[in-house]
């Protein structure tokens, strides 16, 4: 395992130059167009995909990087073009996350390639966890999978909503519960296939910001997938109920389910994402500060402003260190005894809210216009506070794992 460093290595930095230069030129200039459009930028995507960025290769290179520095890395500059355009080239990677975190080998080999498809037919995917009334609280969750054994068929029925990708995926993985009895912990994962009778989209979410990535609802009437969809197999999940069902019974600790294992080793990837949103508003306001005058002179000779500029790249250099160290960790096999994930992406995602707000401040009316980028970077800001675990559940996931007591 290699030591932790703060310096990418040569093969490191241009990996993130060639990256910066694909959101410099691609997705910069496309971005105000496709969150006007509010659509999936399939053209973007594609392009991604022929330049190798949008591949199963590509992702896996950065997911395995030993310094478990390479998929923060990718997620900063991508997003820092724009977080919209950015979610719907590493959406996917949410459902590939969910399926390497519970799969088995064949399963990885068989779905994760089918997720992006080729540069000439991308497909994406989609994960599906959150409900009308189960975010967060993920024991509330109501989609039920029942196994029909006759046919060795799990029978899906529910609503999943908030899906990134949600009904336009090639391939959709679904977190379902199998045994009401036992809350959070009676869950598990399936693959639903491409074009799986009973899946259909709902409604589609027009919303405040990452416009250009597709949000829906996912309707599961009575769609059958053959068993070998369960996510970690049959016998694997018997035995891990078998043991959730004697620890509940003992009061024992608590087992981990299929949708919190996938956000546990997805955390610092939010993080890094609002970091390349927060660091590309702060370059705005600093580029604007040095050439807008005002009185006379530059309005970053005023302390008012430069004082909010040193404070801001402060913050995204510590929201980097925090997501580093995260990664590292995940990647070093060190186990998160502080919620290290959660605190990365807890910090990351308020200084995100925080730096955008200040840059629409710097820029004053300027700011608050669509031409200037710094106020589509502040409605995107706004979602790093919420998917994938709000502020909230990330201070109680900290809490309880400091205390050790059941903070509610």
């Amino acid at each position: 395992m290699a030591e932790f460093t703060f310096e990418l290595n040569d093969d490191q930095k241009q990996v993130r130059d060639w990256l910066h230069g694909f959101a410099k030129d691609v997705i910069r200039p496309a971005a105000s167009e496709w969150d006007e459009r509010e659509e999936t930028p399939w053209p973007i995507i594609q392009e991604a995909a022929k330049v190798g960025i949008y591949s199963l290769d590509f992702y896996a290179q950065q997911f395995f990087d030993p310094t478990g520095l390479g998929i923060p890395m990718t997620m900063e500059e991508l997003f820092w073009g724009d977080a919209g355009i950015a979610l719907s080239i590493v959406g996917t990677g949410l459902a590939a996350v969910g399926v390497l975190a519970n799969g088995t080998e064949e399963q990885i080999g068989t779905w994760i390639p089918q997720m992006y498809g080729d540069p000439g037919d991308v497909k994406v995917a989609a994960f599906c966890s959150s409900e009308p009334d189960a975010g967060s609280d993920v024991a509330a969750m109501r989609t039920r999978a029942v196994y029909d054994r006759a046919k060795d068929e799990w029978v899906l029925n529910g609503t999943k909503t908030w899906a990134t990708n949600g009904g336009i995926a090639n391939v959709h993985v679904v977190v379902a519960v199998v045994d009401p009895e036992l809350g959070s912990k009676g869950h598990a994962s399936f693959i639903v296939p491409p074009g799986t009778p009973g899946l259909s989209q709902g409604q589609k979410f027009k919303k405040h910001g990452i416009r250009a990535s597709h949000t829906a609802e996912v309707v599961l009437e009575d769609v059958r997938v053959p068993g070998s969809c369960l996510l970690g197999g049959k016998e694997k999940l018997d035995e891990r109920l078998a043991r959730a069902r004697e620890k509940a019974r003992a009061g024992g600790e608590r087992v981990k389910n299929a949708a919190m294992a996938t956000f546990e080793a997805s955390r610092p990837a939010v993080g890094a994402m609002a970091v390349g949103t927060a660091r590309a508003a702060y370059e705005v306001a600093l580029d604007y500060a040095r050439t807008r005058v005002q009185f006379g002179r530059p309005i970053i000779d005023n302390q008012g402003v430069a004082f909010q500029l040193a404070d801001m790249r402060t913050q995204i250099d510590a929201a980097r260190l925090l997501v580093w160290r995260a990664s590292w960790m995940a990647t070093a096999g060190k186990p998160f005894t502080s919620a290290e994930g959660s605190m990365s992406k807890l910090y990351a995602s308020e200084v995100a809210k925080k730096v955008t707000a200040q840059a629409v401040q710097i820029l004053g009316g300027n700011g608050f216009t669509r031409e200037y980028p710094v106020e589509r970077m502040h409605r995107d800001s706004a979602i790093y506070t919420i998917f994938e675990g709000t502020s909230e559940v990330q201070r109680l996931v900290i809490a309880r794992t400091l205390s050790g007591m059941p903070i509610r």
